[in-house]
């Protein structure tokens, strides 16, 4: 039989009341009434109903992270998100809060989650590290005037949504346009990500700075199914591209073997550029060049902006924008060369 506050105040001589406000540290308990009700705690071994204490007061402190559907083993081991949770997890000890993790395999399954954590008052609202098309997710925080910022944008509800992210357009064209400076001019678009909005944007970035300098864009190759492997080996059979721009580091790995596969070099005769800068990009030679997202603030940023949007129940939703690099390394050569510029 669990110990009741109750039983606490009949081992002091104290009201329940009395045990109560001792919980909450209340400045109207003397210091010393506090320290018999704690003793008493530790002799009795009461422990306080976490549940029903969140359901009294306006904030529990917590933050959702609501991880993108994982559906294969390569997307669950993205440093993307590691990165992202150390730097989120830090952040919230800064600000004396604590972060827990909504995830699921098939999104009906991440929705009952997340609905379930916010009925039972267990986060205070959620932050999304992904965004994509007809997103349930987003839909139910929505709906349900559920606090939220997301690490990206959104297809629909602007005006309702808080947003911290990278200028993804302006990523797929600073990789592009890097790769137009070392004299190449063939250049494709590769990625595993069809349904997320980033992937999207750097494409359109990647289309952009094409068509600016007088090239015509490839059509975006995609590695996910048999078929597109088989595609991906008739483009560049066919058209024989110089350079590549990968959606992300864990994909660019893939995406050396496959030109490797076919009896090309990176970055001899194929160099390739991707995005994070993160571990990837030295684990193997040639390491690889990389667009820094400046992971680290992107997850600060995102404690910060749910906890200003939180506490300030009025204030406008905005995008903050956190700036990228470009990081050099060995996978990028100018064309005609042998070696890196």
């Amino acid at each position: 039989m669990s110990v009741t506050i109750k039983d606490v105040a009949k081992e002091v001589g104290v009201a329940p009341s009395t045990v109560s406000r001792t919980l909450k540290d209340h400045p109207s308990i003397s210091n010393e009434t506090k320290e018999r009700v704690r003793k008493a705690m530790d002799k009795l071994g009461y422990v306080p109903n976490v549940s029903a204490q969140n359901l009294a007061n306006k904030y529990v402190n917590t933050i959702g992270v609501i991880l993108p559907v994982t559906k294969s083993q390569e997307s669950k081991n993205n440093p993307f998100h590691l990165e992202m949770l150390t730097a989120m997890s830090e952040e919230a000890s800064r600000q004396k809060v604590t972060i827990a993790i909504a995830s699921g395999e098939t999104e009906e399954e991440l929705l009952n989650n997340v609905e379930l954590m916010y009925r039972q008052k267990r986060v205070d609202g959620f932050i999304l590290l992904y965004s994509k098309e007809d997103d349930q997710i987003l839909e139910y925080l929505v709906t349900k005037k559920v606090p939220f910022t997301i690490v990206g944008q959104p297809y629909k509800y602007h005006n309702e949504s808080n947003c911290v992210d990278n200028d993804n357009q302006l990523l797929g064209y600073t990789a592009t346009k890097h790769l137009i400076e070392k004299g190449h001019e063939k250049i494709v678009f590769v990625t595993n990500n069809q349904t997320e909005n980033f992937s999207k944007d750097r494409l359109f970035g990647y289309e952009k700075c094409m068509k600016e300098h007088g090239l015509e864009p490839f059509k975006e190759l995609s590695l996910i199914t048999p078929e597109s492997y088989a595609e991906f080996d008739t483009v560049f059979r066919e058209n024989q591209p110089t350079a590549c721009v990968a959606i992300d580091d864990m994909f660019a790995i893939r995406l050396i073997q496959m030109i490797q596969f076919l009896g090309f070099s990176v970055p001899d005769d194929v160099s390739v550029i991707s995005f994070n800068n993160s571990i990837f990009t030295t684990l193997l030679h040639p390491y690889i060049t990389s667009i820094d997202v400046n992971i680290s603030e992107l997850g600060k940023t995102a404690v910060q902006e749910f906890l200003l949007q939180l506490k300030e129940e009025n204030s406008m939703k905005k995008r903050v924008i956190i700036p990228h690099r470009l990081i050099e390394n060995e996978t990028v050569i100018r064309r005609g060369c042998n070696k890196n510029v």
